[in-house]
Parts: C-alpha cells; sequence; structure tokens
C-alpha cells in the first residue's frame, strides 16, 4: 500500500499530575523553558488562591520560578487571551499550574485552545486531601492527549507516595474538612496509600450494603 503523508496539525492538551511534592510545578517550568529554548511563544497563567512562594510567578517547591499572569477564574484567562489575540496570533503553547482550583469553565477553555492549534499544559493535583479527584481534574485526564502521573517518597515509610495527606494541628485532618486549604509543609505531606489517613471517612463499602 502506498503511503500517504499527512501533515501533523498543532494542539493538544497535556496534563501533568500526581500528589504533592511530586514535582509537577518543576515539570510544568521544565516543559515552558524547552519551549522558550526552541524560540517558541508561550503564556502561563496561575491562580491567584495560590500565593504561597509569589504574588506575581509560577514557583516550584524547589524555588525555581517563571513571571506568570495571575487570574482569579478561567473567564479571566479568556478575556486575556481575546485581547491578546486582536494584536497577536494565539502563542504555541498556554501553560495553567495549580488547575485544580479553577472552575469547571477551563475544561471547555483547554478543548478551545487545543482545537485552534495551541499547546495546552496543564499541572494540578488529581486527587484531594481524601484521596478522592480533585475538582475538574478527572475531566481534564480524560480529554487529554498526553498524562504524565508523578509520585513523591511517603515522608511515614518511604515507599512510592500517591496521596496527599493534610496536617491540622499536628494530627490528620478529618473527612468533613474544606477541600481547599492553600498550604505547603506545614499542612501536607506526600504518603502512600497504606499511610494516608482520612479520620472520618465514609465506610469504602457503604454501596454494597
Amino acid at each position: 500500500m502506498e503511503m500517504v503523508d499527512v501533515e501533523t496539525k498543532n494542539g493538544w492538551i497535556e496534563v501533568i499530575t500526581g500528589c504533592m511534592y511530586a514535582g509537577k510545578t518543576e515539570e510544568l517550568l521544565r516543559r515552558i523553558r524547552r519551549i522558550g529554548f526552541a524560540k517558541k511563544t508561550y503564556l502561563s497563567f496561575r491562580p491567584g488562591i495560590d500565593n504561597r512562594y509569589s504574588k506575581t510567578e509560577i514557583v516550584s517547591h524547589n524555588k525555581n520560578k517563571i513571571q506568570t499572569i495571575v487570574v482569579a477564574n478561567a473567564k479571566e484567562i479568556y478575556d486575556f487571551l481575546v485581547e491578546y489575540e486582536k494584536k497577536n496570533n494565539l502563542p504555541y503553547a498556554i501553560a495553567i499550574d495549580e488547575v485544580q482550583f479553577f472552575d469547571d469553565a477551563v475544561v471547555d477553555l483547554c478543548e478551545y485552545l487545543a482545537d485552534r492549534g495551541v499547546r495546552v499544559i496543564v499541572a494540578g493535583l488529581n486527587t484531594n486531601f481524601k484521596g478522592e479527584p480533585f475538582g475538574i481534574m478527572k475531566d481534564l485526564i480524560a480529554r487529554a492527549e498526553y498524562v504524565t502521573k508523578l509520585s513523591a517518597i511517603c515522608q511515614v515509610c518511604g515507599a512510592v507516595a500517591t496521596r496527599t495527606q493534610r496536617i491540622v494541628n499536628g494530627r490528620e485532618a478529618s473527612y468533613n474538612d474544606e477541600v481547599i486549604l492553600v498550604g505547603a509543609t506545614e499542612s501536607y505531606e506526600a504518603r502512600c496509600r497504606h499511610c494516608h489517613v482520612v479520620y472520618d471517612k465514609p465506610d469504602i463499602l457503604r454501596k454494597f450494603k
């Protein structure tokens, strides 16, 4: 059979995910730097709710950083891009850090941008401290062309950590606590499945009883 050359089109979604301290932001920054080295254009965004290290930058736990655009919601990203496109072509890539904090409109925005030929790179927690899917992450993972799931090291036993453990006043958190609590080492640890503790969690077999 004769092979037919097919032009490869740009535009896709990449999700970088995992628990806290797995290196998600570090990997996002690595990809952004490579885009810069290739002399391609990009824009980066992060939610204003996460100001642990900086009010104007994306900063990893290793303190690597880049300047970014801070927004409150997906609509602000869209509005920024509408104004940007009036003066420029859309960039080659758009990166969004801590994407789990955004409203569900960010999923549609990522789809729209990928359809327009933009490489969309997002990083965020796949599960909350309860061990359940974090907000819109499951939808982004389902729609992405590429998913990179990173792990950390359990701070209790040293095994592979895939869960985020919340600590409140030196004690593991309750299932009934609020889902969103922005923090770092004072509030969270990386833990494996077996060392992850959530007090007051409903019986996992309740649906079968």
